[in-house]
C-alpha cells in the first residue's frame, strides 16, 4: 500500500529568502564567454561550482536555526515555525550578518583560487547577497513528493525581492525586514532605513532596510 502524504498544516512563523544579486547576469556572461571552449567540449566552467559553493555556504549558515524549504536558482528559501527556540531580537540580525560575512569569505576564496581570469569569470566579484525577512501565517503541504510553502505571505516575501532597497542604501548588500517581522520578533531597527512597498492585492508593506556592509 502506498503511504499517503501528510495533509496540509497551518504554520505561523518566519519566512526568509537569501538571494544572490547579480547571479543571472554573471552566469549569462560566463556562458557567452565560454561557449566555444568549456561548453563546446562538454565540460562545465568552474563558475558553476563556485556558485554551488556559495549556495551551500548560505544553507550551512541558516539551517539550523531555520528549516530549508527549497533552493530557487539564485536564492535559498527557509522558514522557522514559531517556538521557544525561534531566533529573536539582535540574535536574529546576527544570524543574517554572520551569513553575509561567510558569503563574502567564500567569495574571496573563490576569487583567490579562480582558474580563469577572463572578464566574464572575473565578474564573480560583483556578486552580493540580500535577505528578505517576513512573518505571518502560511501552509506547508506535500506536492509531488516535496514540501511546499503556500499562501499570500509566501507570495509577498518573494515579491519583496524586487524593491528600491538597494537604491535607498546605495548598494545591494542588505536585509529587508518587514514591519510585521520586526514587531513579531523584536528586531532592532534603529540602524535601518524605513521603506514602504506597494503591491496589488496587498496593503502597503512597511519595512526596514538594514545595510550589511558594516
Amino acid at each position: 500500500m502506498t503511504e499517503r502524504a501528510p495533509g496540509p498544516s497551518s504554520v505561523s512563523g518566519q519566512l526568509l529568502l537569501a538571494d544572490i544579486s547579480g547571479y543571472t547576469s554573471f552566469l549569462r556572461q560566463v556562458a557567452d564567454a565560454h561557449a566555444n571552449d568549456s561548453f563546446a567540449g562538454g565540460a562545465i566552467p568552474p563558475a558553476y561550482a563556485a556558485i554551488s559553493g556559495l549556495l551551500d555556504g548560505i544553507v550551512e549558515r541558516l539551517v539550523p536555526p531555520f528549516t530549508l524549504s527549497k533552493l530557487e536558482g539564485d536564492a535559498v528559501f527557509v522558514f522557522s515555525a514559531d517556538s521557544p527556540a525561534t531566533l529573536r531580537g539582535p540574535a536574529l540580525v546576527d544570524c543574517l550578518t554572520d551569513c553575509y560575512s561567510a558569503f563574502r569569505a567564500l567569495l574571496g576564496e573563490a576569487e583567490r583560487i579562480w582558474p580563469c581570469s577572463c572578464d566574464a569569470c572575473s565578474g564573480i566579484e560583483a556578486l552580493d547577497l540580500k535577505f528578505v525577512l517576513h512573518s505571518g501565517h502560511f501552509v506547508v503541504q506535500s506536492i509531488a513528493g516535496g514540501r511546499e510553502l503556500v499562501g499570500p505571505e509566501v507570495v509577498l516575501v518573494h515579491r519583496l525581492l524586487k524593491t528600491g532597497a538597494g537604491d535607498l542604501i546605495g548598494h545591494g548588500a542588505h536585509a529587508l525586514i518587514t514591519d510585521a517581522a520586526a514587531i513579531a520578533y523584536d528586531v532592532p531597527t534603529v540602524d535601518a532605513l524605513p521603506l514602504v512597498e506597494h503591491y496589488e492585492h496587498y496593503a502597503p508593506v512597511d519595512a526596514y532596510v538594514l545595510s550589511l556592509r558594516g
